[in-house]
Parts: C-alpha cells; structure tokens; sequence
C-alpha cells in the first residue's frame, strides 16, 4: 500500500484526528478511573462521596459521550484494520467509512435510553 492511502480525502482526514481524539480521552477516562477506585482503600467515605457526584444528570451526559467515543474507537479501529489487512481495503475506505458511521450512529441512538434514561428521570420525573 502507497505511503498516505490509508487517510486520504476528508473523510479519511478527519477519522483520523478523531480516533486520536477518542483513542485520548479514553485514556484519560482510564487513568481517571483508576484513580477514583483506587480512593476505596484510602478513604471509603471519600470514595462513597465521589461516586455519588457519578449519579448526575450532567456525569450523564459525559458517560454518553464516553460511549460515543468507545464506540467510534472500536468501530473505526475496526475499519482501519480492513484497510491495513484487506488488499481491497484502500479502495473501499470512504465506503468503509461512511459504513461506520451509520453503525455508529445506530448503535448512539439505541445507546439513549440505557445510558441516559435515569438522568431524563431524574430531571423530568418518573
């Protein structure tokens, strides 16, 4: 495979800064996580208290985006794996692309309710 077909048109451009983008945020999201369980063994009541701030409606919306960008790393990882071991792979990565957004953005929508449900609870009531 020629040197840049794999990120090659807009599309492949900006697949690209976004599976960085999320590829870091999980990280951070890791690194943070670590760190709050790791509270349990320090102060059970500070852990008790930080999990608590976990039930808002806003941390909410943050667990959703997280969700977006797992999935949007997965999927994309995915497509960039058919690009790198499937000869035919350079020359079907726009389609492949816009494959995985259309998963991506079903599997969003039927990700609402599960990840967000309590929160609407929460601020519009049962």
């Amino acid at each position: 495979m020629p040197a840049g077909t794999l990120y090659r048109g807009r599309e492949g451009m900006w697949s690209w800064v976004a599976h960085r983008v999320t590829g870091v945020l999980i990280f951070f999201f890791l690194f943070v996580h670590v760190l709050d369980t790791a509270l349990v063994r320090v102060s059970p009541e500070d852990y008790d208290k930080v999990v608590a701030t976990y039930k808002t409606p806003i941390v909410a919306l943050l667990e959703y985006g997280l969700v977006a960008a797992i999935l949007f790393h997965a999927l994309n990882g995915l497509r960039v794996i058919a690009v790198d071991f499937w000869s035919k792979g350079p020359r079907y990565q726009k389609q492949m692309f816009w494959t995985v957004m259309g998963v991506w953005i079903v599997l969003m929508v039927g990700a609402i309710y599960p990840v967000l449900g309590h929160a609407a609870r929460v601020l519009f009531g049962s």
